[in-house]
């Protein structure tokens, strides 16, 4: 009789288990997408820092190409974006700790990154810029970077392409802060964005910058998601496709650039 109940409570006890199982996988089958969907709204972060791709303009307003863009395409999936503001060298950790969903912040495409995180179609091809300040005479190449002091963020591809050159980093929360060190000489020289650098010297011409060289390989840029989100990249790319088959996607970007910047 112990035995035939031994043998029963193992059966219950097996049979919940499964069942605790499958709830489990249910629960984890659920999509990000399917989440987002139902809550009607996606968090996504960005610097507001960073002009004319993410910033506030003079009403304390977010704006920027990167959160138009945003806007529209979450605009056709009809969900709410919600936009989280942090600093650059903090965004992709804040993404791994689920702070928000996405990362909305002209985010270069790079092997090292697909591998750990699902990244859309590309929306932005700029080329890397070597800035100094204008009285600068040593510097005109990449090459001439090397025993030179540069601003970049810690975690950009720039501060990358400055170290291979052999300058020596300090570190910056962003473009401006590059700059400002730039004009205050308490370093040589910052590498960033073609179209961040025009921004900047159509809101500030007097800024005694240059622009001395250029990277002949053109970086494409993307929004950024934590691996394995298959059904949300898939629906972020079908509203940038529509954005560029209806013209959404010219408007917006002659809007800020003056030209197409998908190309």
């Amino acid at each position: 009789m112990k035995k035939l109940s031994f043998v029963l409570f193992t059966l219950l006890l097996s049979l919940a288990l499964t069942a605790c199982g499958a709830k489990e996988e249910e629960k984890t089958a659920t999509n990000l997408y399917e989440e987002i969907k139902e809550k009607g709204e996606i968090t996504i972060g960005t610097e507001g820092t960073y002009a004319p791709f993410t910033f506030h303009d003079e009403s304390g307003k977010l704006t920027g190409f990167d959160v138009e863009i945003a806007e529209e395409v979450f605009k056709r999936l009809d969900i709410k974006p919600v936009f989280v503001e942090t600093k650059w060298d903090g965004m992709i950790a804040g993404l791994d700790a689920k702070r928000y969903d996405m990362v909305a912040n002209e985010v270069a495409i790079r092997e090292e990154r697909l591998e750990k995180y699902d990244m859309s179609d590309p929306y932005i091809s700029s080329k890397a810029v070597l800035v100094v300040g204008e009285a600068n005479e040593d510097i005109k190449t990449f090459e001439d970077l090397n025993g030179k002091k540069v601003g970049q963020s810690l975690d950009s591809n720039y501060r990358k392409i400055a170290e291979a050159n052999g300058a020596t980093n300090t570190v910056v929360d962003g473009f401006n802060q590059a700059i400002d060190l730039i004009t205050s000489g308490r370093i040589d020289a910052t590498i960033n964005d073609n179209l961040s650098y025009l921004d900047l010297k159509k809101q500030r011409p007097d800024l005694a910058i240059k622009k001395v060289d250029e990277e002949a390989d053109v970086t494409s840029n993307a929004f950024l998601f934590r691996k394995d989100n298959p059904e949300l990249v898939e629906a972020v790319n079908g509203a940038l496709a529509d954005m560029m088959e209806d013209g959404t996607y010219l408007e917006i970007s002659t809007k800020w650039f003056g030209e197409d910047v998908s190309k």
